[in-house]
Order: structure tokens, then sequence, then C-alpha cells
């Protein structure tokens, strides 16, 4: 299965945080699954790098290049983000305000991919989504 994971979902097994739930570990490590992220979540990662720990809850200690570097060397693949995926965004109801949350389900609707993510929420945009 093709899977677009979230920001979080790949960062968490790389760096071995232990928010990473049992059921996000079993389907990363299947190795019948082709794991995709998203430009999007890289860009993401480059501005909660850049804000610095002090400044939120969700930030992250690596910077987007040490990330985009890790998971290609994990084998993961990358996904850019194309006209399409852009539109697709327009067309989605308002069930999650995050602009790179709205693009990732963009994406998965677009390609089509499932979209693995610990965020609730983003649920509410149907089967296409893995909540983990």
């Amino acid at each position: 299965m093709r899977l677009l994971i979230d920001t979080h979902i790949a960062l968490w097994p790389l760096y071995k945080d232990s928010r990473l739930s049992p059921a996000a570990r079993a389907l990363c490590d299947d190795p019948g699954n082709e794991l995709v992220v998203s430009v999007a979540s890289i860009w993401e990662i480059a501005i909660k790098h850049q804000l610095g720990p002090s400044s939120r809850d969700d930030w992250i200690p690596v910077s987007s290049e040490t990330a985009c570097a890790d998971l290609l060397v994990a084998g993961v693949s990358l996904l850019p983000i194309h006209a399409v995926h852009a539109a697709m965004v327009d067309t989605l109801p308002r069930h999650h305000g995050d602009p790179f949350d709205r693009m990732l389900v963009a994406q998965a609707l677009a390609e089509p991919l499932r979209l693995v993510t610990a965020d609730k929420a983003l649920a509410a945009y149907g089967e296409i989504v893995i909540t983990v």
C-alpha cells in the first residue's frame, strides 16, 4: 500500500520518539508499504525547527535538511507539490484549518495515497485517512 505519512509520523520512527504508536510503527515497518513524505512536510519541518524550542510545543529539533537526508536514507520517497494538489485544496471541506495538513489530504486524494496521521481531526476526511 502507498502511504503518505504526515510530518510527525515521518520523524518519530527516525528519531526514536516515544509518541510513535504501535499501529504507526507497524505500518512504517511493513515491507509491503511504500512510505511517501510530502515536500509540504519538509517545509513544515523547516518552519517549526526555525521557531526554536521556546516558541511552541510542537518544535521540531532537527533541521529540514537533516530530516530530508535521513528520510531518503531510510528509503522514504518524496512527493513534490504539483498544481493539481494545490487546486484540490480548494475543493476540501473545512474539517481542518492547518494548511500543511490540508495539503496532505489533497495530495492523498489526488495521487491516490492513504494518509497516515496521529491527528484525529483529519479522520473527518474519510477513509483516505488512517489515524494511528
